[in-house]
């Protein structure tokens, strides 16, 4: 039902507001099925080799082998629990280290460089010392989920505290606020939009902490799929594991997405 208060201009310009939004939908999904289209059609064409590069139907058999042998959504599921439980808790971690780290200019100060010199490192190569520490089970994953994750989420969230109107912050000190009061009624509100942007990089990072970890240490997981079938040659389970992965990725993506539109309403 139409909204009589709206003028003419500002329904005319909702109407073109929803029209780009559905040119932008359905252009996604035009560039996906092209790129997948040209994948098939250049496999079977022998433009590329399918052993070497599979192709979109040998993933779906693929795909339906794992399905019918019962082991698809375990594998999946496996994954999903470690990339998920890594991505809260580096999140949480991250958000919580951040508001000290804002809290007290001391403790920035002197922690700062040590969370540059931690991001630096390359986790893959601590691998060997996180088996040692944390054993092989799914601990170990999650824990190298949350070690690639929550240094970007650390700095993120930092960095958007401190972006936080310099005015804003002196009228608050002027009025007598507490820090725990300019935290809650104007930081925290403030930097929502930094908390969306540093959840959609956590999500990115968290599956490649999940994938990591399960390179290093696995008996399933799609992570255990790739290496799997990088050792016997299985080359389209390494692909159909890896197209299962961007789903599942851009699927995660789409949530915050949606939690972030439902929000801003």
């Amino acid at each position: 039902m139409k909204n009589l208060n709206y003028s003419r201009e500002h329904i005319a310009y909702l109407k073109k507001q929803r029209n780009k939004k559905i040119i932008v939908n359905v252009s996604r999904v035009l560039v996906l099925v092209l790129i997948l289209g040209i994948w098939e059609l250049c496999a079977q064409l022998k433009v590329i080799d399918p052993f070497i590069t599979s192709s979109p139907s040998r993933v779906a058999v693929t795909i339906a082998e794992l399905y019918n042998n019962g082991t698809l959504f375990y594998h999946i599921g496996i994954t999903l629990a470690e990339t998920f439980a890594g991505f809260i808790i580096a999140v949480v971690l991250g958000y919580g280290i951040a508001v000290i780290l804002w809290a007290s200019d001391t403790v920035h100060k002197v922690i700062e460089p040590y969370i540059v010199v931690l991001n630096s490192l390359p986790k893959i190569a601590l691998g060997p010392l996180i088996i040692i520490w944390i054993g092989t089970g799914y601990d170990a994953i999650i824990f190298m989920t949350v070690l690639v994750a929550i240094i970007v989420c650390i700095m993120n969230m930092l960095a958007g505290f401190i972006a936080v109107d310099k005015t804003k912050l002196l009228l608050m000190k002027s009025m007598g606020a507490s820090k725990a009061v300019t935290l809650r009624k104007l930081i925290i509100p403030a930097s929502f939009p930094v908390l969306i942007n540093t959840l959609k990089v956590a999500v990115g990072l968290a599956w490649i902490g999940s994938i990591m970890g399960e390179y290093i240490v696995s008996k399933a997981g799609l992570g255990y799929l790739i290496v799997y079938g990088g050792q016997v040659f299985k080359l389209d389970l390494v692909m159909t594991a890896t197209f299962i992965l961007c789903v599942l990725a851009g699927g995660m993506y789409g949530i915050v997405t949606f939690i972030e539109k439902k929000i801003n309403k």
